[in-house]
């Protein structure tokens, strides 16, 4: 099982008369937000699952995956109560559901420390959600510093320790023959195992991003560690792919080989390829993540407006375009008497008027008013840029000089292309 932090980073989507969410790349494995504020478990987020709760502020989502992987659980631990305490008949299911259940509070757990630690660091969190193969924190920026860096990944695994630790001392206050000995030996074992795996040196586990974080304060090129990190993680995955039916076909851990039959050698394979696809995938996210956010201050408001001519309410539209064409702008802002922005004509909406009824449609029955949010620093930048545009969805935005003039209108089109133009570049 994997538990693991992600930074998330994703372009502005567009909004049209149908209002858009923002969502990101996103996912590592053993890796949005509700708006709502609707009770825990009544809503649904767009990807997320089941809403289970908001511990720090933060949504935490179940992924419909979870009741698979619940159910397998169940299913495994329950035969292997029957060998230690047969007794316990058809109930040994219910106990094994409560382990099920149990395990992954304890992810959630793992999850929760690194959430902490990014609220601690002023970093913001989207959410957490609990998926087939255990739980990710998704960060929304990276970490400003190596050391906040290690300390945001390494948290995780400390805390599966810990409870690893605690669940040691309990198995010492019971009989280990008795169904709270098992479950507790069955939740340390499982602990440990989710601290073991995830302090692996390789991308996207949490050992990857300590990994990264090391590389980073030695060389002081983020860039340079996230290559290393990740191609770490690489060999990871195909060392899993690899190397886990060969442990488990020779009984190294721990299984009889007088048990392995020929349905545990698929299911094995089986196993080893999600997890080493998992790995891979998210390293290979963690690049193109990590190349993208060096091309972000790329990204500046001044040099993807469009210019803009201002014009009055009842400016015919042919008229507008007329000397948007002879000013050699491509957009056109709304002004009261007083020549102060009030709306901007909507580039849709032009496109939607014939040509023939140009000359008797106003330029104010194709604008769209202007908000505070919709008035965007024409020296934004990278994510400073994308989060505003975030944090108020539109279609254009009125840019302004730092002294409050009109500089140009910024079309979210234009963002998304030099966006995605951005994410293709090869990294330097």
């Amino acid at each position: 099982m994997i538990g693991a932090s992600q930074p998330a980073t994703a372009p502005p989507r567009t909004r049209t008369e149908h209002t858009g969410n923002t969502s990101t790349e996103r996912r590592t494995a053993v890796a949005d937000t509700d708006e709502t504020g609707e009770r825990a478990g009544r809503r649904s987020g767009p990807g997320g699952g089941l809403l289970m709760g908001r511990p720090f502020g933060v949504p935490v989502y179940v992924s419909p995956s979870w009741f698979l992987v619940a159910a397998l659980i169940t299913w495994v631990f329950g035969d292997q109560l029957d060998r230690v305490l047969p007794d316990l008949g058809p109930v040994r299911y219910l106990v094994s559901l409560f382990f099920a259940v149990a395990f992954y509070a304890s992810v959630l757990v793992h999850e929760l420390a690194h959430t902490v630690a990014a609220l601690r660091f002023k970093l913001p969190v989207r959410r957490i959600q609990l998926q087939f193969f255990g739980g990710v924190s998704e960060i929304e920026k990276e970490s400003e510093t190596p050391g906040r860096e290690f300390v945001l990944a390494f948290v995780g695994p400390l805390l599966s320790l810990v409870l690893t630790a605690a669940f040691y001392l309990g198995m010492k206050a019971v009989d280990p023959a008795t169904v709270p000995g098992v479950l507790l030996a069955g939740l340390m074992i499982s602990n440990l195992l989710v601290a073991a795996f995830n302090l692996l040196p390789g991308l996207p586990l949490d050992g990857g991003r300590m990994l990264r974080a090391v590389i980073w304060g030695i060389t002081g090129k983020p860039m340079t560690g996230t290559i290393a990190a990740a191609w770490v993680g690489r060999g990871l995955a195909i060392a899993v792919l690899l190397g886990l039916p060969l442990l488990t076909h020779t009984g190294v851990l721990g299984n009889r080989t007088s048990e392995i039959g020929g349905m545990n050698t698929v299911m094995d394979a089986l196993l080893a390829a999600i997890l080493a696809g998992i790995i891979w995938t998210g390293a290979g996210n963690s690049l193109r993540m990590a190349r993208l956010r060096e091309h972000l201050p790329e990204l500046r408001a001044r040099t993807l407006t469009r210019r803009a001519i201002p014009v009055e309410n009842a400016t015919p539209l042919s008229e507008a375009l007329r000397r948007a064409n002879e000013a050699g702008a491509r957009a056109l802002v709304v002004v009261d008497g007083q020549g102060d922005p009030t709306a901007i004509v909507r580039e849709t909406a032009i496109a939607s008027v014939p040509e023939h009824r140009r000359p008797w449609v106003a330029v104010s029955t194709l604008a769209q008013d202007l908000t505070d949010g919709m008035k965007v620093s024409a020296e934004l930048t990278g994510e400073e840029l994308l989060d505003h545009l975030r944090a108020t969805p539109a279609t254009e935005y009125l840019v302004l000089e730092p002294g409050g003039t009109i500089y140009g209108v910024l079309s979210t089109l234009d963002v998304e292309k030099a966006f995605v133009k951005a994410m293709a570049r090869p990294q330097s």
